[in-house]
């Protein structure tokens, strides 16, 4: 990248690293790191032109957590319905919808002043104080 134009690094954090989850310390201490890590590097490669920011996936029904998510017959479970009382937009994220803020990320005309930031995709949750 060193030397080249328009060069972007997009790590993936995830919201469990602003609000960590009580279930999964390690994963959220790791994503915590990720995020540290992106703004450090967003200014040790700032002066040769690299921009280095993060997406911070809220909660999508993906394959890897869809089980914790809903049980055998499809229905919420009871972690889900915390989670969703807990997002404005009452719903998961669906894994396509992180690629508007990917593509945003990595367009050196559409975020090119844009380094060192972690954007929550999170259907609010971030946002929320559950009062």
């Amino acid at each position: 990248m060193l030397g080249r134009t328009g060069c972007a690094i997009i790590n993936i954090s995830s919201m469990s690293a602003f609000k960590p989850l009580t279930k999964i310390p390690a994963y959220s201490a790791a994503k915590a790191a990720v995020s540290n890590f992106t703004e450090w590097l967003a200014v040790h490669f700032a002066e040769q032109g690299i921009r280095v920011n993060a997406i911070a996936p809220g909660f999508f029904d993906t394959a890897q957590n869809h089980a914790l998510l809903f049980d055998a017959n499809g229905d919420l479970t009871p972690r889900s319905e915390k989670i969703l009382g807990m997002t404005p937009m009452g719903r998961f994220g669906e894994p396509e919808e992180l690629a508007g803020t990917l593509l945003w990320l990595a367009d050196e005309s559409a975020s090119g002043f844009i380094t060192g930031i972690v954007v929550p995709v999170d259907g609010g949750f971030s946002a929320y104080s559950g009062v």
